[in-house]
């Protein structure tokens, strides 16, 4: 196995691992002792750019919002500089009306409260978790360009938007030389390919960097799960508070049928579906970073076998033919 490579975030000088460790079960489906192994394991394999928010776990209210940052902080405390940290702001993360979306106040508040759970000074990626209908853009970008002028954030990024969602963000930082967006989190695997269509390819022409999630479609794509038996037990369909989101993204007929024919594809080429799967993703030209979101250590391994995998033309090809029907129609996240 080899070292992870890296690759340089948009057009920043900041060199980011190829495979980010994505926490968002950290606090919900792993507890403390079961996150701090998987943080210890992707240290080990050389996964140095962690991702997580101040809403997470996943699924859960704002009574919860900030364990996962906790769980985190408390870990990578001490090898801080050892690491790249990207952090998310949008969501609930308390009773109050101005405790939600993108305002000055928000922001501002969120970021300080995220510096004191993650035990640190600055954040080196700041992200918009999506975008917020209710605030103006120029005041969102002021406010992340105030937290950047400040020196507690080194880089900002979106996710969740749309084409024209970012290209409008990017073009507003510019007209007012507001700090400008190098990066953009985006869902993307075999099974969802619709940000193909419009904001990879404006990315591509504005050095966006592309950091994906949902690598294995919430675990579809492990092949463990059968249409007619139900979720497996255990799993990001069964035993989360996002269970109905992930079954409204994947648990679809049509979705497991194609696991079933990338299977085929896995076995013509020796490798295990999961690692197949990762290995596409990372094939992509576009992406600069795949979020890696597990629930146990060995997890990890899947991916990281994956940055040695190369593709041929044909394997794309019949990838291609099996999915292409996933990279049409909404790009809704």
């Amino acid at each position: 196995m080899n070292e992870i490579p890296y690759r340089r975030l948009g057009h920043t000088g900041l060199q980011v691992s190829r495979l980010c460790l994505g926490t968002a079960t950290f606090g919900g489906q792993c507890d403390h002792a079961t996150s701090e192994l998987i943080m210890d394991r992707a240290e080990d394999l050389g996964i140095t750019f962690i991702d997580t928010a101040d809403k997470y776990p996943i699924g859960s209210g704002a009574e919860e919002a900030g364990v996962t940052e906790t769980i985190v902080g408390r870990w990578l405390e001490k090898k801080r500089d050892g690491f790249v940290l990207a952090t998310k702001v949008q969501g609930a993360t308390g009773p109050r009306p101005w405790d939600v979306g993108l305002s000055r106040r928000h922001i501002i508040s969120a970021a300080e409260a995220s510096l004191r759970r993650l035990r640190t000074d600055y954040i080196d990626l700041y992200q918009l978790h999506r975008p917020d209908p209710v605030t103006p853009i120029d005041e969102t970008l002021a406010a992340m360009d105030h937290l950047v002028q400040s020196g507690k954030v080194r880089y900002i990024g979106v996710s969740n938007f749309l084409a024209w969602q970012l290209a409008r963000a990017i073009g507003r930082a510019e007209v007012r030389s507001l700090a400008t967006i190098v990066s953009v989190q985006a869902r993307y695997n075999l099974l969802f390919r619709e940000n193909e269509r419009e904001l990879f390819p404006l990315c591509r022409e504005e050095q966006v960097g592309v950091l994906t999630y949902n690598l294995l479609a919430g675990g579809l794509l492990s092949g463990k799960h059968v249409l007619s038996s139900g979720p497996a037990a255990g799993s990001r369909f069964s035993a989360t508070g996002a269970a109905a989101l992930y079954r409204e993204r994947y648990w679809h007929a049509d979705a497991l049928s194609a696991v079933g024919e990338i299977q085929l594809v896995a076995e013509q080429e020796g490798l295990p579906l999961p690692v197949l799967a990762a290995a596409w993703v990372l094939d992509e030209p576009v992406v600069t970073s795949a979020l890696v979101g597990v629930t146990r250590p060995d997890q990890l391994d899947v991916s990281v076998a994956a940055c040695d995998v190369l593709l041929s033309p044909a394997v794309r090809h019949q990838l291609d033919q099996i999915t292409a029907r996933f990279r049409q129609g909404d790009a809704a996240q």
